[in-house]
């Protein structure tokens, strides 16, 4: 049992997606219900119960075992001792799911801008609103020391959508500006990192993101709207956003328990739901061809 316990599958679960006491409840003693059902169960089935709770309202032992485990499998109270354990893996493997996909997530946006040779229907403005709101949830998350599953999409986003900043700048024939922008990024990201940065500075900017995403995401809609068409947003982007934006509010309940984060996550899922819609209202909407001169 001891080689067991501390097995390569303790050695890949624990760090990562299970606390150790979880760990054992479920691997080593298996007891995946641990609480009145599974010592009613391992008793009527002849193995001594893992724990003392008693068991419930049954039928006298002369009844044949099956009848009896299925009655008082109905009237055994239902405890929800097994909660916090399926909650953890639960949100843990949702949050490195969100941080796996990240590393994909805005690949098309950036491969349709680079095979149209052209950033049309995105605005600049919402996109580095964007950036200030990635940036924030980075910084105040390092130094809050979350967990990396409950905010390393935002690492993998900014440098997805750092690119995008500078693709839209390059389009535009604006290179020395997007040059620029990359050094004056850098430098700030370096500064809000270092101790320089109080800590309030870094609260301040995370409580910004919720205006920031709000302007942003609207800019966009407003452009969509004006353009009567979507331009070179990528639909599985946008989608993948909205999805992952909504399973960020459970994962951070869970895993930080801060509201200023669920709450970034609420309102950023709102907004990425209104992009959604614009993609499929204006699905068959076509950006007009320039004449060439």
């Amino acid at each position: 049992m001891a080689a067991e316990a501390d097995g390569p599958l303790k050695r890949v679960l624990v760090p990562i997606l299970l606390p150790e006491k979880c760990y054992d409840q479920f691997f080593v003693h298996w007891d995946l219900l641990h609480g009145p059902r599974s010592n009613l169960i391992s008793s009527l089935l002849g193995i001594q119960a893992l724990s003392g709770t008693p068991r419930g309202p049954c039928p006298p032992d002369g009844f044949p075992s099956v009848l009896r485990l299925f009655t008082c499998l109905q009237t055994t109270p239902r405890l929800p001792y097994m909660v916090p354990c399926l909650k953890i893996l639960l949100s843990k493997g949702l949050g490195l799911g969100i941080v796996a996909g990240s590393l994909l997530v805005k690949l098309p946006q950036v491969f349709k801008i680079l095979g149209a040779k052209s950033a049309e229907g995105l605005s600049l403005q919402s996109v580095m609103l964007e950036l200030v709101a990635l940036t924030g949830t980075m910084v105040y998350s390092i130094l809050n020391h979350f967990p990396f599953s409950s905010w390393g999409e935002a690492l993998f986003l900014m440098l997805q959508t750092v690119t995008i900043c500078f693709l839209v700048l390059h389009y535009r024939g604006q290179n020395g500006k997007g040059v620029a922008f990359l050094v004056g990024y850098t430098l700030v990201l370096l500064v809000l990192l270092s101790p320089l940065t109080p800590r309030a500075v870094v609260t301040l900017l995370q409580a910004s993101n919720m205006p920031s995403v709000v302007v942003g995401k609207l800019l966009q809609a407003v452009t969509n709207y004006h353009n009567g068409h979507t331009g070179q947003l990528s639909a599985i982007t946008i989608f993948l956003l909205f999805g992952g934006s909504l399973a960020r509010i459970f994962t951070s309940i869970q895993e930080t328990g801060d509201p200023l984060m669920a709450g970034t996550f609420v309102v950023s899922s709102l907004c990425n739901g209104l992009i959604a819609a614009q993609l499929l209202f204006y699905w068959n909407a076509k950006a007009p061809h320039k004449k060439e001169e």
